[in-house]
């Protein structure tokens, strides 16, 4: 019996597609994003508002996206043995809000590495090779969720946000990478600051969103 065959559920499907990592450790990596419909977080700033409802969205069998992955990276993944296969991003909106258990089976199962980016405010599902956990003001993360993060990637948009992040790295494991990122719109003031605030404290990195200045999704 295949992995398509014994899959049974299905997810709000926003959008999909094959590009680069953006932002991050992983940035400038081949990526399969699955963007998930649905977040109750609420970010003022955030650039994806049209995630939020998560009934505006198509539920797409899991198998069906399994799909969308394979016939999406089939052209430049001939050789499983001899090329490393993009790893598959799951995002949103928030999407810790659907259990994923079945998701990240299908997607490992089919050798693709499974990666997260969540803000953390709901409980941790599915089993990933790689969770960023970028907690938001507007609904805190939850502490089990942080425990588990690889990465730790705070927003900048205003100066108090430097006091968020700090809080939040307290809450990390050893060896969990810490980023600042720019909120975009503000990018041109944060990031002279958040370059200030990495030379005083250099176990944070920076984080920019790359694909907006090279224009992929």
């Amino acid at each position: 019996m295949t992995v398509q065959e014994t899959i049974t559920g299905s997810l709000p499907v926003m959008e999909h597609f094959y590009t680069l990592q953006g932002e991050g450790f992983h940035q400038g990596r081949a990526a399969y994003f699955i963007r998930l419909g649905g977040c109750d977080v609420g970010c003022v700033w955030c650039d994806v508002k049209e995630s939020w409802d998560t009934n505006a969205h198509p539920r797409v069998r899991i198998d069906e996206i399994l799909q969308f992955i394979l016939s999406g990276t089939q052209l430049y993944v001939q050789d499983n043995h001899s090329k490393t296969k993009p790893f598959v991003v799951v995002t949103g909106g928030e999407p810790l809000m659907h259990n994923l258990d079945e998701l990240t089976a299908a997607i490992r199962t089919a050798g693709y590495p499974a990666h997260i980016e969540t803000s953390g405010a709901h409980p941790l599902s599915g089993r990933w090779d790689w969770i960023c956990v970028s907690p938001k003001k507007f609904k805190a993360p939850l502490d089990e969720v942080l425990a588990h993060a690889d990465e730790l990637k705070v927003v900048i948009y205003h100066p108090s946000d430097f006091e968020w992040a700090e809080k939040h790295a307290q809450k990390v494991k050893p060896g969990c990478l810490l980023y600042l990122q720019p909120e975009w719109d503000r990018s041109e003031k944060m990031t002279g600051l958040i370059v200030d605030y990495i030379k005083d404290h250099p176990e944070w990195r920076l984080s920019l969103q790359i694909h907006k200045y090279i224009h992929v999704p």
